[in-house]
């Protein structure tokens, strides 16, 4: 566990809840670990669960809504046990990689939130700090191991990477870990701005941070209680000026009127002020749960779900139409080859014609998640 450290108050994240569930005081580490973070939120109720694992936390809501909202202000310390896997994506040219989650759920509320709709998440919307990180590290090792060559195990799959690591200085632990790793690669998504304790962090280049975003005008409407754009880009900045490998994901790219210019300026702008590696894409890709949820926040009539199309595609999620998302596409990607014409660019959780259709045949299967 992190040693030496202070726990921070996330900025803009609070709980009224604090849940401590099975396995999560266990050991004298465990204890002080959790206790510490406690102490950081004396105005919210503590409740003690030793025999409720992290996942069956009732939270006393039938209403779906309300069940999102009150879990995204109930923080729940537990461990997971199988908190390293390997995707499985089926019906989309997903490559699969290896994924672990020091981390469930996210603090934020975007009005799209994919993760609502997840299984783990949709009947259990909790904010989660999973207490056996180094058990997971001892997995990821072995696996590396097993496979003998250069892997990404991506954190932000199933929750935000680094949202929560002004708490736990999870960071000070995984990174060194991967630094001194023969195998192990380490892939980050998040949207927070919290880098502080990355920057003086010895990497080797083996932590590739990765951010999602939107222009200004997106953020502000639907990604509530997320860091604003600029605070996300001074943070790529100086983890780009600290020697990590910096990627962006613009997804869900959502189709208000004049998304044109609008997704032009600002793909311009960040390919101009970030070194990135990589550029990542995607629309709108929500299971039903998700979906549901999403328009009793924004209502049946919204940007988003006038562009739904009614079937479902062969992976179990709703998307845009193929035709606007290969318009959508190929706008945004016209923009940031003016901005950066060697940038890599690639496609999330899409179809092979989609990715044939913009001249991306090649680059399928070297997206965000993996290497």
């Amino acid at each position: 566990m992190p040693r030496g450290y202070e726990p921070v108050r996330p900025s803009g994240i609070g709980f009224d809840r604090l849940i401590l569930t099975s396995g999560s005081l266990s050991s004298r580490p465990r204890r002080e670990f959790v206790r510490r973070i406690c102490a950081l939120y004396p105005e919210a109720e503590l409740v003690e669960l030793p025999e409720t694992p992290h996942n069956r936390v009732d939270l006393g809501e039938a209403d779906p809504l309300a069940l999102h909202r009150k879990g995204k202000r109930a923080l729940v310390f537990g461990e997971h046990h199988s908190a390293v896997r390997f995707s499985q994506e089926v019906g989309n040219t997903c490559p699969n990689y290896w994924h672990f989650s020091p981390y469930g759920f996210c603090p934020y509320d975007c009005s799209y939130c994919y993760l609502a709709g997840t299984q783990g998440v949709c009947y259990s919307p909790t904010v989660k700090i999973y207490v056996n990180l180094p058990e997971m590290l001892r997995q990821v090792d072995a696996i590396a191991h097993h496979l003998r060559e250069p892997t990404a195990f991506y954190l932000g799959k199933l929750q935000d990477g680094l949202a929560l690591d002004p708490l736990t200085a999870y960071s000070t632990v995984s990174v060194p870990f991967f630094a001194q790793h023969e195998f192990a690669r380490q892939v980050i998504l998040t949207k927070s701005a919290e880098v502080e304790r990355l920057i003086p962090l010895a990497h080797g280049g083996h932590t590739i941070l990765s951010w999602s975003l939107n222009p200004p005008r997106i953020a502000e409407e639907f990604e509530g209680g997320s860091p604003p754009l600029a605070s996300r880009l001074h943070a790529m900045r100086r983890c780009a000026d600290a020697g990590y490998p910096v990627r962006a994901v613009i997804m869900p790219i959502v189709p208000v009127e004049g998304w044109e210019g609008l997704y032009s300026e600002f793909v311009r702008d960040l390919a101009g002020s970030v070194p990135l590696q990589r550029l990542t894409l995607g629309g709108i890709c929500s299971y039903k749960h998700s979906w549901r949820l999403m328009e009793r926040k924004l209502g049946s009539d919204n940007v988003i779900s006038r562009h739904m199309e009614s079937q479902e595609a062969g992976d179990g999620r709703l998307r845009y139409s193929r035709d606007l998302r290969i318009r959508l596409f190929s706008h945004i990607i016209a923009a940031a080859r003016e901005a950066q014409p060697d940038l890599q660019i690639a496609l999330c959780l899409e179809e092979r014609a989609v990715w044939e259709a913009l001249g991306l045949r090649d680059s399928m299967g070297r997206c965000n998640c993996v290497l």
